[in-house]
């Protein structure tokens, strides 16, 4: 170190004293960031089952969603009879192939089987990733022993086969196709379930409210009646940490 340099050095060092004696709360601040700011770095940690989910700063996220399936489904099947589960569909030569026949074959006792058509996104949200998980946390509580489901494979192809939309199965016609290609399959159904998630946004200021609600509806391929519930989260947004408590209070739920 040459002569001027160090006599900058003892020159600035009270400065730098007084400034840390002064705003001692700042320095230790600069020295966590200077530790933990690291550009680009991510850490992760795996979650106990206790762990509460985590609450996403800008859209919907486990913490709706899976409340949402838990509730819908079990108030839905709650609702559902269970004793009818068709038989494994035999075409005979003497049995006409028309759907009439086909559903008429299908029927018989025992516990029912489900065909879980998928989700439909009505919301104002792009579901992502999420969309294919939630299909398989409804298929999955289905399928509990109650039940039976049809696998998705199964469902997805039947429809390709018939050309047809999910949401086209509402018309007696073309669900009376897709029961019948299902049964050929060895694939007999009972009960077709849509999934519909919808949103409803208030916005106040900076500050926005949105209103979660999943919609199960189940139709029975036998008579064309039909069983529908639902379940609802409310979440509210905010720019600020004062604008989340001017808005919901002090007290609410902490969330991102």
């Amino acid at each position: 170190m040459d002569r001027r340099t160090d006599c900058q050095s003892r020159l600035l060092s009270p400065v730098k004293s007084q400034f840390a004696s002064l705003f001692p709360g700042l320095a230790v601040a600069l020295v966590l960031t200077a530790i933990g700011g690291c550009a680009g770095r991510q850490y992760g940690h795996l979650l106990a089952n206790d762990d509460k989910d985590l609450v996403g700063s800008h859209a919907a996220g486990a913490a709706t969603w899976n409340p949402l399936v838990e509730q819908s489904v079990a108030q839905l099947l709650s609702r559902c009879p269970t004793n009818v589960q068709p038989v494994a569909f035999e075409a005979s030569d003497e049995m006409s192939l028309d759907p009439q026949s086909i559903n008429a074959a299908l029927a018989s006792s025992g516990p029912a089987t489900i065909c879980f058509v998928g989700i439909e996104n009505k919301s104002a949200e792009e579901l992502g990733d999420f969309k294919d998980q939630l299909y398989e946390q409804i298929d999955s509580q289905i399928n509990d022993g109650t039940y039976r489901a049809i696998s998705r494979r199964v469902v997805e192809t039947a429809l390709r086969e018939c050309r047809l939309r999910p949401d086209s199965l509402f018309l007696p016609a073309n669900r009376d196709v897709f029961t019948a290609t299902l049964g050929r399959s060895g694939s007999p159904v009972d009960y077709l379930l849509f999934a519909t998630i919808t949103t409803g946004t208030t916005d106040r200021n900076k500050t926005s409210q949105r209103d979660y609600l999943l919609t199960l509806e189940m139709v029975n391929v036998h008579t064309g009646d039909f069983l529908k519930e639902s379940a609802k989260i409310r979440k509210g947004y905010s720019k600020t940490r004062a604008g989340k408590w001017w808005n919901y209070g002090p007290f609410d739920q902490a969330d991102g």
